[in-house]
């Protein structure tokens, strides 16, 4: 994946925030609740324009409380043609602000308290009207006044766009989208499927869940920024025959948890997944595959280009020597038919023996998954792949599971990530790797 001008390339409309922000908690000190607040002390003003994804806007409202922030929603004129300001203080459990004119604020100036309280201002549903508002710098309410008098050094602006897929796809929106980007403006895409009207195309809002996402990306901090990373995930496939297949407990979710703590934390990150059936993090290149040979293919295509590679993929150290051709059926002798296997190649060996990585060019991570002896065989495994980290933990304990525990080993010694969830070792495990590529070199 490579980072395009946004501008340029507006029909991605997908950038991500750049700005310096502490961390919500310690590295060793973090909640694994995932509910104990990613954005706990964080002060979000939602806006809400008129369209029909204001609903989706309610779940955004109740998904960023539950993380822990403030939040203040701001609506159009148009917007309470759709869901009541009652309904969102409600969700938000802060007074509404709907009018410019409102007398509440003892200056009588709710653009300006407003917009200068927040860490971020959010608007989902940003429909057509309000992203041509903005990129003319009109502010007929006070929704866009406020994002018009936000100080836009440290309060980011990130717009969700809701429309009719023939509206999205006018060069009048198109404009106003490149403009608003132009400005500063993080806008955060549009998604495919049925819309209200009944057609089908793009311009539907982007769900609750991925918005928080992105939200949650602004405050990261940037400890992988110009970094290209690539990541395996999930296990191999190795096929027996058209229904069978030798495969491993992986779920892929720590792999999954890696490149989402990544791409937070500002690397472009390539994502080499086995099958499974968890959704891509926001931001991530995604490629699939099936078997051991299949995951080589894709990595040795693209470590060429990256500057960190995590090998968390369990890939199956050996396969059938040949896949039969049709299914292998019992024929009723009680005879096992005899099966030959051959070794599968050694991914993260091959490429932490690669010229880029002697060279320095690329920093290699290994995984292992014991049952037992962790220590003693982490060590002799990361001097067998000779990379400079090594994460292990133990694979039984944690297959399928959302928590777990890590040990890390390289020439420092061995160092514990105490069992947590994998959100959370994840964002502590690539602030370890920023910290290591920052002053590595093989």
């Amino acid at each position: 994946m490579r980072k395009l001008d946004a501008c340029a390339r507006w029909e991605i409309a997908i950038i991500g925030a750049a700005l310096p922000r502490p961390r919500f908690a310690t590295l060793r000190g973090m909640n694994a609740n995932p509910f104990s607040g990613e954005l706990a002390g964080r002060r979000i003003v939602l806006g809400l324009t008129g369209g029909a994804a204001c609903f989706k806007a309610a779940e955004l409202c109740r998904l960023l409380v539950k993380s822990g922030a403030t939040v203040q929603v701001v609506m159009t004129e148009a917007a309470c043609q759709f869901i009541t300001p009652v309904a969102m203080q409600a969700l938000s459990g802060q007074p509404v602000y709907t009018s410019q004119w409102d007398a509440r604020p003892d200056n009588n100036m709710a653009h300006i308290n407003l917009s200068r309280a927040a860490d971020a201002i959010v608007v989902a549903p940003a429909s057509a009207d309000f992203i041509a508002q903005l990129a003319q710098g009109r502010a007929a309410e006070l929704l866009p006044l406020l994002c018009l008098a936000r100080p836009a050094e440290r309060v980011p602006l990130l717009l969700a766009p809701s429309m009719n897929r023939e509206m999205w796809a006018h060069p009048a929106t198109q404009r106003n989208v490149v403009q608003a980007l132009r400005d500063g403006t993080q806008v955060l895409g549009v998604a495919w499927g049925e819309q209200a009207c009944g057609e089908t195309g793009d311009g539907r809002m982007l769900e609750a869940p991925e918005l928080l996402e992105e939200l949650i990306a602004v405050f990261a901090p940037k400890a992988l920024a110009g970094q290209r990373v690539l990541i395996t995930a999930g296990p191999t496939f190795e096929a027996i025959d058209p229904v069978r297949g030798i495969t491993n407990r992986s779920s892929g979710k720590m792999g999954f948890a890696i490149a989402r703590a990544a791409r937070e934390a500002g690397a472009e990150v390539t994502l080499v997944a086995g099958p499974v059936s968890l959704p891509t993090p926001r931001g991530v290149e995604r490629i699939d595959v099936v078997s051991a040979l299949n995951m080589r293919e894709a990595v040795m295509g693209c470590a060429q280009d990256a500057h960190i590679f995590i090998a968390t993929a369990a890939v199956a150290d050996w396969r059938p020597a040949q896949e039969a051709e049709h299914k292998i059926k019992k024929d009723g002798s009680g005879e096992v038919p005899r099966m030959d296997f051959v070794e599968n190649p050694d991914i993260l060996a091959e490429v932490a023996h690669g010229a880029r990585a002697q060279a320095g060019e690329l920093f290699c991570v290994g995984f292992a998954a014991e049952s037992e002896n962790l220590q003693a065989n982490a060590q002799a495994k990361r001097a067998r792949k000779g990379v400079p980290l090594l994460v292990a933990n133990i694979g039984p304990a944690t297959f399928g599971r959302d928590d777990n525990a890590l040990l890390l080993v390289d020439d420092e010694g061995v160092t514990e990530l105490p069992h947590a969830s994998k959100r959370v070792l994840a964002q502590q495990l690539v602030d370890e790797i920023a910290r290591r590529v920052s002053g590595w070199s093989a």
